[in-house]
């Protein structure tokens, strides 16, 4: 793979970490994004490499922040190879209970955020000829779990997996790649957030009775961002989560 700038929303902890982490180790080019300017420069400190990597502080929900990954991208390192839609965020909640400022803050950050920042990734993208755009869904959009009430969310990522082959489909004759990673239970900060104290009691979900890791993602991250014939994916990355069960 030829050295690629990789921009990363939600890049300063979990998976967007991960991600950032793995495209340091071969080589290209990254662009890091969070809301919290004091976990993302510790990040930024952290990976080193920073005559390959950037950071820039804002919240994704906001256009503005996505245009200014762009241009902070086609500035610092003249292009934008890859965009992962990876910031997000996750809060099981009660239907009955679920106010319009509760949904629309997963469909601000989660939905909106995507949407305009591959906007103005796209914009780049059609100018080069070519890109790649990875979003993170969930596989409990197709999947979901009785007990886990979460329909806010997973309302906002379920439009993030419509918008990927949507994408896909208008952008294709571009050589414009969209796809979507839909993990199943990852280790990572997000499952303290949501509540869960033990994210390998969730390992029976799993038709490998274990939980994934964040490289996991990151791999498969680093696989999309390669391959030039792979678009309009919603691609499980679950264990086996969607396939099967196991019985007690």
């Amino acid at each position: 793979m030829k050295t690629q700038t990789v921009i990363v929303t939600g890049g300063s902890t979990g998976i967007g970490k991960a991600i950032a982490e793995i495209f340091l180790q071969h080589g290209h080019n990254v662009i890091i994004n969070g809301a919290n300017e004091n976990n993302l420069k510790a990040t930024f400190d952290e990976l080193g490499n920073h005559d390959r990597l950037a950071m820039v502080v804002g919240d994704i929900s906001k256009p503005t922040t996505g245009q200014l990954l762009v241009d902070t991208a086609v500035t610092r390192f003249g292009a934008v190879d890859v965009l992962v839609n990876n910031a997000g965020i996750f809060e099981p909640k009660q239907f009955l209970d679920v106010d319009e400022a509760h949904l629309d803050s997963f469909l601000n950050i989660n939905l909106k955020g995507t949407y305009f920042t591959s906007q103005s990734a796209i914009r780049q993208m059609l100018v080069q000829g070519e890109g790649s755009i990875i979003n993170i869904g969930t596989v409990l959009v197709d999947h979901a779990i009785g007990g886990f009430p979460a329909t806010a969310p997973i309302s906002s990522k379920g439009g993030i997996h419509a918008l990927t082959k949507q994408l896909a489909t208008e952008f294709g004759k571009n050589n414009i790649r969209v796809n979507a990673i839909a993990p199943g239970i990852i280790r990572s900060p997000l499952q303290a957030k949501t509540g869960v104290s033990d994210a390998d009691s969730l390992a029976g979900l799993h038709l490998l009775n274990r939980i994934g890791e964040t490289r996991d993602v990151a791999e498969l991250a680093l696989y999309l961002a390669g391959s030039n014939f792979v678009t309009g994916e919603i691609i499980n990355l679950d264990g086996g989560h969607v396939s099967g069960h196991h019985i007690a």
